[in-house]
């Protein structure tokens, strides 16, 4: 199953609805900070992802996702690690 890199960013008004969507995007990223999440995804997982985030957000929410080209060059700063492409992904 091939996985596609993408970012992930939502603003989410509401604590409750914030505390959900923090936790979806906690069960598809590998890193991120903030409201800013690494998600290795297959076209199964995206899908489930954006289906997921639909049920929890508002209309004055706002959520990305964005599919990033892994060939373009990329500068990790600070403690940064690149991204990898896991032999397996763990959802549970």
């Amino acid at each position: 199953m091939k996985r596609i890199l993408y970012l992930a960013s939502y603003d989410v008004i509401d604590p409750k609805r914030l505390f959900r969507a923090l936790r979806i995007l906690k069960d598809y990223a590998t890193g991120g900070q903030y409201s800013f999440f690494e998600c290795p995804l297959s076209d199964c997982e995206r899908q489930e992802m954006i289906d997921r985030m639909a049920e929890v957000l508002d209309s004055e929410d706002s959520f990305f996702l964005i599919k990033l080209d892994t060939r373009a060059p990329h500068h990790p700063l600070g403690m940064a690690r690149a991204p990898q492409d896991l032999d397996f992904f763990y959802l549970g």
